[in-house]
């Protein structure tokens, strides 16, 4: 049985399932996700597409929503029971159902570790014992669940060793609409429809900022598979300036580009695996951010430098997201090669941190060996 409840999560999911089927041939997914894990063979009782929301008052507007898919899903691991759980980020949610899992018996693997490490750390030992065993992305999440008695197990980051385009970049340009003299500026509001309609008007506010500074700039929008056609057209529609969107190709979008403005999330690894010089986002509601503020417990949001450990990239949260704060990170990035010539140093060792790849086929040998074997 396995369990996400956004985007993200619903690729990991399903590279991990079609790893898994190679182990396990004979193996039956149910659970709750979205397209990619359909696609990959999971049958899908509950589509997770209408409750990916983040922040504390989203959460409040869609509890019921919510509450009714973890009923569902709680009592699904009962009927079920399934030989294992895997639960995939969507933390609080997966942190209940791990619960009721494990109440009944069930054995609970949890991948991508909730950042307990970064905000209310007390509360490693809850999950402790609400899961088996911790599948974590991050190298630096290790020491952390050992000190605290926690089966844990590095697997790589899913991203490594993935992130690749699927044409040429002379070839993307061309397809894509961004051949020509000029810098060609990435814009990536996001999978939510909530961020996206908090952040995309802050974003084509900055675009007419650094349409006036660079007139032959270029402008491209990376569509997340999972946002409505609607929803981001409309929005764009207050942009008097063109802007190329191009939907579910973001790494072809991302080696045409030579600045990308990103909200926070996993999009900025996906950036930085790219190598493209960037600047970080994020906008939520006042109640959200003031939460926040009093809870996390690390000095960065942006995954880049996090895993860092220092600032490599500007990051604009809350009030500084602004358009003026967002056109000059960007137009320094474009105007000054010393300066964009760092940043891609410093991504390319982030890059090194997250490992090489095949952190689908670690977990999922990782799975296999808690359910009892597998193919050798």
């Amino acid at each position: 049985m396995l369990s996400a409840g956004e985007a993200s999560g619903d690729q990991h999911a399903a590279s991990l399932f079609l790893e898994l089927r190679k182990l396990v041939p004979e193996l039956r997914g149910i659970g709750m996700g979205g397209t990619k894990m359909r696609e990959a063979g999971v049958d899908i009782r509950y589509d997770s597409t209408g409750i990916a929301v983040i922040g504390a008052t989203e959460v409040i507007k869609h509890y019921g929503e919510i509450r009714r898919a973890l009923k569902l899903m709680q009592n699904l691991a009962r009927d079920e029971k399934p030989d294992l759980l895997i639960c995939v980020d969507y933390k609080e949610f997966n942190f209940q159902l791990a619960k009721a899992a494990r109440a009944a018996g069930i054995k609970v693997l949890f991948y991508v570790s909730p950042q307990v490490w970064a905000w209310r750390p007390g509360r490693v030992k809850k999950y402790g014992r609400a899961v088996d065993h911790m599948a974590v992305i991050f190298p630096f999440e290790v020491p952390f669940y050992e000190a605290h008695g926690i089966p844990v197990t590095f697997v790589g980051h899913p991203l490594a060793g993935r992130v690749r385009p699927s044409i040429a970049k002379d070839e993307a340009l061309q397809e894509f609409g961004l051949a020509g003299e000029g810098p060609v500026i990435g814009l990536l509001p996001g999978s939510r429809g909530n961020e996206i309609k908090r952040l995309l008007p802050v974003i084509l506010e900055a675009v007419q900022k650094l349409a006036d500074r660079f007139p032959k700039a270029r402008f491209v929008l990376s569509q997340a598979p999972s946002v409505d056609d609607r929803l981001l057209h409309g929005l764009l529609q207050s942009c008097p300036l063109p802007i190329r969107t191009v939907k579910g190709r973001q790494y072809d979008v991302l080696q045409c580009c030579g600045a990308v403005v990103t909200v926070s999330g996993t999009a900025t690894l996906e950036v930085a695996l790219s190598g493209v010089p960037m600047t970080i986002i994020y906008k939520v509601t006042p109640v959200t951010y003031q939460l926040g503020r009093r809870l996390i417990k690390i000095p960065f949001i942006g995954l880049p430098n996090i895993l860092a450990g220092k600032s490599i990239v500007r990051e604009f949260i809350q009030h500084e997201a602004n358009a003026d704060n967002i056109a000059g990170e960007i137009g320094r990035i474009l105007a000054d090669p010393e300066y964009a010539g760092q940043m891609r140093e410093d991504l390319r060792a982030v890059a090194d941190r997250l490992g090489e790849g095949g952190g689908s086929a670690r977990l999922a040998r990782l799975a296999a060996d808690m359910m009892g074997g597998g193919k050798p």
